[in-house]
């Protein structure tokens, strides 16, 4: 209720600015009145676990998808999800998302489970219960990546290739060791609560916004030169920038209710991007 009275309250002050200032608002150029599509973001912590983050979480604090109480949680949190009854799903997979359905597919004929992650566990769970024909993966490379395959040993290092190399990312300074206590403490939330309640949590604007902080407030992005923010840039504001680039490139309308489940850190950057565009209409987690 506090997160949806704030909302209309900076709503009223902007439209109370603009109708005393007799100024347009930005929209009568860029929408002319047009709907457009509304799009949820879903910030998730990864349900299998797959050790790719930098932060580690230790196997005492990892949660079983499958236990039967998270299994109840998890039906709290579809039911909350569905109030956005979305009409796609997007996931954070590569564009063949084959395996997905081909899991789905026998997961209906019970020959085998869903797979513990949270684009079949909540996005396969809700493309059923809206009986969606397929849902869209749109998880992207990223520039860096893309530069450091197209190395030869023919070619003397240059700067890129130096950057890619050593990422600029982590340390052990002030901000990396709070950030740890951090992330230690999400950890637990994650363990101790509920799935929806940890979710709340997790896609809460605060939470969201400091955990893109960790890539911008110490560690290798402090570098002397350049390195670290140009490092930052090709790396994971490219990815998602790919990313957004790609839920453009899907055909949608202006009834369209486009629902985007990635990691939480995706979410940050995602988030602003959506709410920059006047193509789609963002919508909270929190305030379904």
């Amino acid at each position: 209720m506090k997160t949806i009275l704030i909302s209309l309250v900076l709503s009223f002050s902007f439209t109370s600015i603009i109708a005393q200032a007799n100024l347009k608002d930005p929209d009568e150029f860029l929408r002319k009145g047009a709907k457009v599509p509304k799009v949820l973001l879903v910030g998730s912590f990864h349900f299998n676990y797959p050790g790719l983050d930098a932060h580690k979480i230790s196997e005492e604090k990892k949660i079983n998808i499958y236990s039967e109480k998270r299994q109840k949680e998890l039906q709290e949190l579809l039911n909350y999800i569905s109030k956005f009854k979305p009409t796609k799903i997007m996931v954070e997979t590569g564009e063949n998302t084959g395996y997905l359905l081909k899991n789905y597919e026998r997961y209906k004929n019970g020959e085998e489970k869903l797979r513990p992650n949270e684009s079949s566990q909540i996005g396969m769970r809700l493309a059923d219960r809206f009986a969606l024909d397929t849902i869209y993966g749109v998880d992207a490379g990223h520039l860096m990546l893309d530069l450091y395959k197209k190395r030869t040993s023919e070619k003397p290092q240059n700067y890129i290739d130096s950057i890619s190399d050593r990422h600029h990312f982590g340390g052990d300074d002030k901000f990396m060791r709070r950030y740890n206590e951090f992330y230690s403490y999400k950890d637990k939330v994650e363990y101790k609560n509920t799935l929806l309640k940890t979710f709340k949590y997790m896609n809460s604007d605060k939470v969201l916004d400091r955990g893109f902080g960790d890539y911008i407030s110490g560690g290798q992005f402090i570098s002397e030169e350049m390195e670290g923010p140009d490092a930052l840039s090709m790396f994971w504001m490219n990815r998602n920038l790919r990313i957004f680039r790609k839920i453009q490139k899907i055909n949608h309308n202006q009834n369209d209710r486009i629902l985007v489940i990635f990691g939480a850190g995706h979410v940050s950057i995602l988030k602003w991007l959506f709410k920059c565009t006047p193509e789609f209409e963002l919508v909270k987690f929190n305030d379904l």
